[in-house]
């Protein structure tokens, strides 16, 4: 019964292995980790957050556009609306 146990467990393994080093080699697997793409989501969020205060510092948005702008951020939306000083 031991051994029947142990050869299933190494059986287990082998095919958790298996299926690593298959989604490893595989063309359709995209190389980069979940985590570096969270950081990196996370750092052109907070790049887009410095243009929006640059911007509203050199009054070049309004407040109403810069408050729009900062929540879509707080949301996760990088992409911001276009406008001039009001919008």
């Amino acid at each position: 019964m031991q051994a029947l146990i142990a050869i299933l467990i190494g059986a287990l393994i082998l095919a958790a292995l298996a299926y690593s080093i298959g989604r490893l080699i595989t063309p359709l697997e995209s190389r980069w980790p979940p985590l570096a793409r969270l950081w990196g989501r996370r750092a052109a969020l907070e790049e887009a957050e410095r243009w929006c205060v640059g911007l509203r510092t050199h009054d070049r948005i309004g407040a109403a556009a810069y408050q729009q702008r900062m929540s879509g951020l707080a949301r996760g939306q990088r992409t911001l609306p276009r406008g001039g000083r009001d919008g």
